[in-house]
């Protein structure tokens, strides 16, 4: 081959490099930052296909989807001065490429560095107004609503959106833990008392109206029993007056002879009483009528 030959190989080769070198693309799922010597010259690049000047251009990419950060183990202090243990993660992405570039030199462990001290401030700052209590109750959803609203204000800064924040873990550390539960238990022994002072006075209750219907149910019993015997004794003695009237012979005699049996009919039976008392009468008379 001539040397003519090896020439012209040389030089294609060196067109295709600079060629290659002037050509790059950009996908949609990126962003696309051109340099001219360390400075920034368009940021706003499309899709597709773009020329740049060969060691004079310079290109960056960065994602244009959303990134996620997470961060565990951190510490915040409520405004009762207690320490909570919160996992938490952050969802972001990147809006403006050339504020990214500036802001964090397109590095993404720094962007999420501040953006982590961002959120944590923010979180420090909802948590220091609120009691455990309120922390780990329903107001959590609102305390982030807050801070999302008040870190979504200085993302901008970094050239990022913020798109969400969610506590993954809320735990008590150590110290406050044996604090909780000891209150917990102390809460709930009073509950406690509380439900037996209740039940122990409707227990009463029960029972004093129980005994009350039970001494109105026995004084109408007993009116209604007087009652029935007062008419029970009245139509006796209606019936015996009527027998009375009908033949007061037969009726005396009868009634001795009931007297007889109740007094003097059981074995061992002893009364005292004058011979010629009226109570013998019938006695007298039947033997005095024996021959």
């Amino acid at each position: 081959m001539s040397p003519r030959t090896n020439l012209f190989l040389i030089i294609g080769v060196l067109v295709l490099l600079v060629a290659r070198m002037s050509v790059f693309t950009v996908d949609e799922r990126e962003f696309a930052v051109k340099f001219r010597f360390g400075e920034i010259v368009k940021a706003d690049y499309t899709a597709g296909l773009h020329f740049k000047i060969p060691f004079v251009n310079t290109i960056a990419k960065y994602p244009d989807r959303i990134l996620n950060y997470e961060e565990s183990e951190e510490r915040f202090l409520t405004g009762e001065k207690k320490n909570l243990i919160v996992d938490y993660f952050i969802t972001w992405r990147i809006i403006d490429p050339g504020q990214y570039f500036r802001s964090v030199r397109g590095d993404e462990l720094f962007a999420e560095q501040r953006l982590s001290a961002i959120i944590r401030e923010g979180i420090k700052a909802e948590f220091g107004r609120r009691t455990v209590q309120e922390v780990v109750s329903a107001e959590r959803s609102e305390i982030m609503r807050a801070m999302l609203a008040q870190a979504g204000q200085r993302a901008p800064e970094l050239g990022i959106e913020l798109v969400d924040v969610r506590v993954m873990r809320i735990e008590l550390s150590d110290e406050v833990s044996g604090s909780v539960f000891s209150r917990m238990q102390q809460e709930r022994a009073r509950v406690a008392a509380q439900l037996r002072a209740e039940g122990s006075e409707e227990s009463e209750r029960i029972r004093s109206d129980a005994d009350r219907q039970r001494t109105v149910i026995l004084a109408e019993a007993y009116r209604d029993a007087e009652i029935i015997r007062g008419e029970g004794d009245a139509r006796a003695a209606e019936i015996y007056a009527t027998a009375y009237s009908q033949n007061p012979e037969f009726y005396t005699f009868y009634r001795s002879m009931e007297a007889y049996r109740n007094a003097i009919g059981r074995d061992q039976d002893v009364l005292v009483l004058s011979p010629d008392s009226e109570f013998f009468q019938f006695l007298q008379e039947q033997s005095g009528a024996t021959p």
